[in-house]
């Protein structure tokens, strides 16, 4: 069995939802992981949580499943294994998102995607290279992303 490690990034999740969350990934994961809910100031009434994980490779994509039935949830995940490495990005206005990604963290473009893009006019290659990338979903994140940096102490998020 191939073991991935990964990361799992709710940015705000409503109070209501927060429980059904926890039994979700604890079911998914199978163990009972600790999860530390802290109020989201973006958004009132929601709460945020990082969770990491070692299981098996696959993990990240179950998670990323279960968890976009919840329509209020902004989340990535980010898993991480000998084969490759995926980020799933979800955001209730945009839905999901799924990319290959290198050990940097960079969207890595494959050729289907190019050859994909390379049938349309310019606009449409612009558009289908953003989608690939997943700019729309980065552009909508990163203001949760700069919140959760802005609470932690310069060495912290180095």
């Amino acid at each position: 069995m191939t073991l991935s490690k990964g990361y799992l990034v709710i940015h705000s999740a409503p109070a209501a939802l927060t429980k059904h969350v926890e039994w979700a990934i604890q079911n998914l994961l199978g163990k009972a992981i600790s999860i530390n809910w802290e109020p989201q100031p973006l958004v009132a009434g929601t709460h945020k949580t990082t969770v990491e994980w070692r299981d098996r490779l696959g993990a990240g994509a179950e998670l990323a499943s279960a968890l976009r039935g919840w329509h209020y949830l902004r989340f990535e995940i980010r898993e991480e294994s000998v084969t490759e490495n995926v980020l799933y990005r979800f955001t209730p206005e945009l839905g999901i998102h799924r990319a290959l990604i290198d050990g940097a963290g960079s969207v890595l473009v494959t050729e289907h995607q190019l050859l994909g893009a390379m049938d349309h006019d310019e606009d449409s290659l612009r558009q289908a290279l953003a989608n690939a990338m997943g700019t729309a979903w980065d552009l909508e994140l990163e203001q949760f992303r700069r919140g959760d940096l802005n609470g932690m102490s310069q060495s912290q998020a180095i």
